[in-house]
């Protein structure tokens, strides 16, 4: 396929690191796909951006669209043409619409036998000078924004404001226009470094002279750069970098020339707790501390800069300036923070509100504590860890109100810890006091200890049955309560060692806030049971399962998680290696839709035939191991069993005739079918399986 290159790019001001990733994740998608419905080829698009602009590069795109052939359908032919032959205004508007003669148009019969006017429209493919300028302006109107505004006077709307824009294709420059500018061939490299405009004569060299001009556009190319000059300082200094990958991910898109250096302070500082040190260098500066051999935290930093090398001493002082501060701020706090003890923090509680209707912090750290013990009980906790969860519950919160916490909010729960350590609180419950806000998201690990997790699931059910109490449960994508990242926490914590059931933990932790505000319990308690089951639904289907057999064991299991899990896997492997369970789904099906539950299940054996006897032996001899075999969830061997019946229930249906005119008959084989069907109703609802 012959072609050119393409680049096109928007220059801007330093956009914030989120908005690039923005652009990238966009443009990925809609620059193919705005290529394809236009029916341009082309061998590849790559996207690029660094902090001033965000490219396309498309590599051999086509000199011009390929033609196409459509066909439209129009009115029936009835009414398309009149007795005589005439085109009628129907026909004349359809040819007119579609710019076509009236005279091409030909009438044919459709799938469903009518007849109708069709039209065949050729469209010959446009030179792509001509259709790049409206194609990639449209392409940046259409890019979403999570915070933009108009520059100037113009309507369109951009993170930052569009300086410059550049688009070549090949060596001829395609005039796109947007922000009030016209794209030319100059580009813009290092704003310190290269500061002079830089021509392109070519797409193809649009890259290498960025270089040149200290611009490494590439952001995987950058990120590779970054991380070899983050590595080597390290080593360079015989210790380890400590690089999150949100700090790195943000710090790429900081910087158009990755220069990395190493800063230092104060020794002292060390003796505020290593969290503190690591959230004020990360999350504020952008920083990357560094361990020594045995782990510790070193009192050196690695900072990544956007200057010259020749600068980089300048940099590294004017840097460790602004962390002694920071960090000298962090030692204030802390030592403020000690000289309370963790519990007389508490009363500060009563003045900070929760939410209007379920009143203070104070209060709702209250119904934790009650519903931890309620727990504690339920799940037959062990006398120590019931202690340690209802301690570490009554002081989960009291860091919040702290100058730390308040200052570092996201250091929650860990200066709780620090600080029930320091009161004399045993390691379990300061441990417990840290972890009771894990899951914090998908894939953080739960509370690694039992008075942990007590906690932590107390503390997110309180919060969303008082919210959903309270009028407030999520809707669209609104949830400011962060609803679905509890359900899913607590979720998480039932899936992988401590049994959850649902409606117990509803129905106690309502009870906490009925004390407090008014609302129909049953149906909240109804809407939040449906909130968990909608998250259990995902998460079982996220693991591999069909949506039909999640269907199927969430009509009867969906109160313990855990146990509809196994259920799931157990259903999933049957289904996988049986064909037996499509046609005792059909059978279960079947019995059901004949059932009739308030006869019941006894059956009289005298007036049976020989296939309703063959059945009875086979449910009764299911009966009798169904019930060991549900209280160890052998639930494999379950379903094994229950292959067995296929037969019996197969000959049954083929050899009786279940509403016989005779009542005591009717009556007596419609009560094995309820025997047949509550067998099966005690795993799962079949009649949802779809084969």
């Amino acid at each position: 396929m012959s072609g050119r290159d393409l680049v096109y790019e928007i220059g801007t001001e330093e956009l914030p690191s989120s908005a690039v990733y923005a652009a990238i994740e966009q443009l990925q998608v809609a620059i193919p796909r705005a290529l394809d419905e236009a029916r341009f080829g082309y061998e590849g698009v790559a996207i690029l951006a660094s902090p001033r602009r965000i490219a396309v590069l498309v590599s051999q795109l086509a000199e011009r669209q390929s033609d196409a052939v459509t066909v439209a359908k129009g009115p029936s032919a009835a009414a398309a043409f009149g007795a005589d032959g005439a085109p009628t205004q129907a026909a004349l508007g359809f040819a007119r619409g579609k710019g076509v003669s009236v005279e091409s148009l030909e009438v044919r019969d459709d799938e469903s036998g009518g007849r109708y006017v069709y039209a065949t429209i050729e469209t010959v493919g446009g030179e792509a000078t001509s259709v790049l300028p409206g194609l990639l302006a449209r392409v940046t109107e259409n890019l979403d924004w999570a915070k933009s505004q108009r520059w100037g006077s113009g309507a369109a709307r951009f993170p930052r404001p569009v300086r410059w824009l550049l688009c070549i294709f090949g060596t001829d420059v395609v005039p796109v226009e947007f922000a009030g500018l016209v794209a030319g061939r100059t580009t813009r490299g290092h704003r310190f470094l290269t500061p002079d405009p830089v021509q392109v004569p070519a797409a193809w060299e649009y890259p290498t002279l960025l270089e040149r001009a200290h611009v490494l556009v590439d952001h995987e190319v950058r990120a590779k750069a970054l991380r070899e000059g983050i590595e080597s300082a390290a080593t360079t200094h015989g210790g380890r970098a400590v690089v999150p990958d949100k700090t790195f991910s943000e710090v790429v898109n900081l910087l158009e020339w990755p220069t990395v250096a190493v800063g230092t302070f104060d020794e002292e500082f060390l003796a505020v707790p290593r969290e503190m040190l690591t959230h004020a260098m990360t999350s504020h500066q952008r920083y990357f501390p560094l361990e020594r051999a045995d782990g510790s935290l070193d009192n050196r930093f690695i900072v990544a800069h956007n200057g010259a090398s020749g600068q980089t001493d300048a940099i590294v002082r004017g840097h460790e300036r602004v962390i002694r501060a920071r960090l000298a701020d962090a030692a204030f706090f802390y030592r403020e923070d000690l000289a309370v003890p963790l519990e007389q923090w508490l009363p500060k509680l009563e003045s900070v509100v929760f939410q209007e209707k379920l009143g203070t912090l104070a209060e709702k750290v209250q119904r934790i504590e009650l519903l931890t013990g309620r727990l504690a009980e339920l799940y037959d906790a062990p006398a120590d860890e019931t202690a340690w969860a209802t301690r570490a519950a009554h002081l989960a919160k009291a860091d919040l109100v702290t100058s730390c916490v308040v200052e570092f909010t996201d250091l929650q729960g860990t200066m709780g810890r620090y600080y029930a350590l320091a009161a004399g609180e045993v390691p379990q419950v300061a441990l417990a006091i840290e972890e009771h806000y894990r899951p914090r998201f998908a894939g953080d690990e739960a509370p690694s200890t039992l008075a942990g997790r007590l906690v932590s699931i107390a503390d997110k059910a309180d919060t969303i049955c008082g919210i959903f109490a309270a009028g407030m449960a999520p809707r669209g994508t609104s949830d400011p309560f962060a609803l679905r990242r509890s359900a899913i926490g607590i979720l998480q914590m039932a899936l992988s060692g401590t049994r959850v059931r649902l409606d117990e933990l509803i129905s106690e932790a309502l009870a906490g806030i009925a004390e407090r505000t008014e609302f129909e319990v049953d149906v909240v308690g109804g809407a939040v049971k449906e909130f968990f089951c909608g998250r259990l639904e995902t998460i079982l289907r996220d693991r591999g399962h069909a949506y039909d057999t999640v269907a199927a064991v969430m009509a009867t299991a969906a109160d313990d998680p855990a146990d509809a899990l196994a259920r799931a896997e157990a259903l999933t492997r049957f289904r996988e290696a049986s064909d037996a369970m499509e046609d005792l789904s059909v059978a279960y099906t079947r019995a059901r839709n004949l059932s009739a539950p308030e006869l019941g299940t006894g059956v009289d054996r005298s007036i049976m035939g020989p296939e309703e006897l063959a059945l009875a032996d086979a449910l009764d001899a299911a009966e009798s191991t169904a019930s060991q075999m549900f209280s160890q969830e052998a639930y494999s061997a379950l379903l094994a069993s229950f292959a067995g019946l296929r037969g019996p229930i197969d000959a049954f249906f083929d050899g009786v005739m279940v509403m016989d005119e005779n009542p005591a008959l009717r009556e007596n084989r419609l009560r094995s079918l309820n025997r047949f069907v509550s067998l099966f109703t005690s795993f799962g609802d079949f009649s949802r399986l779809a084969g």
